[in-house]
């Protein structure tokens, strides 16, 4: 039976339910014999603790890849250390010890000191680059542009910080800055920002690089000190860093936690030891982590969670635009970025000619593995394609049907396609983060409205209009208190590192850009005097002895 929002009109929307995913040899996710062997092999049986590579001589975590051999089985790439909670807390002791209560040398030390220990590190960095983009197609299969491109925007991104710390000073981050001495009312103060603290990084398997730099070196740019939990999938990338932080940072300013974050983790924020948390993932996970902090009232929280992006496609749309979109929306990087879409809501009145162009557009797109430049690639994760199986079986059971893709082999999904989907389907209120697009039809502009208020949602909202439409305008007026940015004609994206990426609800806490970071990893330290002769004698002498007021 339709589902009563959808109308389903066109052959295409005849198909039959689907059971599973159908299985589709024809799908490339093997390697010749030849290939295999020239595989990146990264040896993470280490730990990285106060600086010092050393090897692990407990459990030892085998990593593969989703690209399978000439036999047909997953690829070994790698190994990582399986540390325990005990071995874990070593990790956040020497993290401590080198803050050393805020008077360790990092923290302590002046900002062009700080600058130049990273500048050193990207120089350092830089040797490594291609065995990382190497290890990022064959351990999470993105395809040589988006590898590329996530080492070369990484790099950019702390260079943009570097030279905003230089030529307008941390404290610009906040207006009025008072970065000069500033009298008011007889009291004369001057502003510099300062670390919070150890800071607990929990980086994300796709984009391991990105988006945990974005957070870290901002965060270590402003004194703070880190504990870096690699991610099981994704982490060999970090693994390769080990030897260029040691040559670039004190003892302790980095450390690596490996294993599972379920047995490591708790213990750590248990501690008290830990000042701040960066998270990046799944909103449960984070609760946790807080809750497990024995003093939460000082825990600062910068989070990057799940989004449920909705694409709205109005009447007005050009449908030509609007498909090129929101195609690039749901399946760059198989959909798996919290700024994907995730949810596509259009008119009834258009409905049946965005999906057919949808479908078409859908079909165009390589299917196979990274190295060919497909745009559809591999899942990293091995069990991905039965969670989205279930998605795609919750919803045809409600009245979907797959308009396009529908097949798999190993966790090589071609892009599936669901319509109509209702509220009532998982799909439709769900991070599905994978290949598979849920497609729901609207009468009213009310009903959208509705769906976005009950969203736990608060990151990003597209909306397709052409001309002086009322409705783009209402949606903008509805939603701007709870999202953090709202799309016109365009895919919802971080982008550019200038602008603010912010989020609501469940989808954030915190705001990133080049100059955001530097703010949510920093907080204001105000030297201030009343104004006397005597007193600006001091802070004259002061402001020129001290490492806390030398600019870079």
């Amino acid at each position: 039976a339709e589902h009563p929002l959808g109308r389903g009109r066109s052959a295409r929307f005849k198909r039959a339910a689907m059971a599973s995913f159908e299985e589709d040899a024809s799908l490339v996710v093997s390697v010749s014999a030849e290939a295999y062997e020239k595989r990146p092999v990264v040896d993470g049986s280490m730990t990285f603790v106060n600086g010092v590579k050393k090897a692990y001589a407990g459990e030892i975590t085998a990593i593969t890849s989703p690209i399978l051999g000439p036999e047909g089985s997953r690829s070994e790439i790698g190994t990582e250390a399986h540390m325990t909670a005990a071995e874990a807390m070593e990790a956040v002791d020497a993290a401590y010890a080198a803050y050393g209560r805020g008077q360790g040398e990092w923290p302590t030390m002046a900002l062009g000191d700080r600058i130049a220990a990273v500048e050193k590190y990207l120089l350092e960095l830089l040797k490594v680059r291609d065995e990382i983009i190497a290890t990022l197609q064959w351990e999470i299969c993105k395809n040589v542009s988006d590898a590329t491109k996530e080492f070369d925007r990484t790099m950019d991104f702390v260079r943009d910080v570097i030279a905003f710390l230089r030529t307008s000073g941390a404290p610009a981050v906040s207006s009025p800055s008072f970065e000069n001495w500033t009298t008011i009312g007889g009291v004369t103060g001057k502003v510099r920002r300062g670390p919070i603290g150890v800071c607990l990084m929990v980086a994300p398997f796709n984009y391991p690089l990105n988006e945990m730099y974005a957070m870290m070196m901002s965060a270590l740019l402003m004194g703070n000190t880190i504990v870096l939990k690699l991610p099981t999938i994704g982490g060999l990338a970090h693994v390769l860093t080990a030897d260029a932080l040691a040559a670039s940072f004190p003892p302790g300013v980095v450390n690596f936690i490996t294993g599972s974050g379920r047995e490591t983790l708790p213990a750590a924020m248990a501690s008290g030891k830990i000042d701040m948390i960066g998270y990046i993932g799944g909103k449960r996970g984070c609760d946790a982590l807080v809750k497990a902090h024995p003093e939460p009232h000082r825990l600062k929280v910068f989070s990057q969670l799940e989004g449920n992006n909705f694409a709205v496609v109005l009447p007005s749309a050009d449908l030509d635009n609007a498909v090129k979109q929101v195609i690039s929306g749901t399946t760059s990087y198989n959909g798996q970025r919290c700024t994907a879409i995730k949810l596509v809501v259009v008119h009834a009145s258009v409905a049946d000619a965005f999906v057919d162009k949808y479908c078409d557009a859908l079909a165009k797109l390589s299917v196979g593995l990274p190295f060919d430049g497909a745009a559809i690639t591999p899942l990293p994760d091995a069990h991905k394609p039965d969670y989205l199986q279930e998605l795609v079986q919750d919803a045809v059971a409600k009245g979907a049907k797959v308009v396009a893709g529908g097949s798999k082999n190993a966790t090589l999904v071609r892009p599936t396609a669901l319509y109509p989907v209702g509220p009532d389907a998982r799909a439709f209120n769900e991070e599905q983060f994978g290949p598979v697009i849920p497609i729901a039809v609207f009468d009213s502009l009310d009903f959208v409205l509705d769906q976005l208020a009950a969203s736990w949602n608060g990151q990003q909202l597209a909306v397709f209009a052409e001309g002086p439409d009322p409705d783009a305008a209402k949606l903008v007026d509805m939603t701007q208190a709870i999202l953090g940015r709202i799309n016109i004609n365009t895919a919802p994206s971080r982008g550019p590192d200038a602008f603010p990426f912010s989020a609501r609800r469940s989808s954030a806490m915190g705001t990133m850009s080049v100059t955001h970071s530097i703010e949510s990893f920093s907080i204001e330290t105000i030297v201030a005097f009343k104004h006397t002769d005597a007193n600006k004698a001091v802070a004259d002498y002061i402001d020129s002895a001290t490492n806390f007021f030398k600019d870079p």
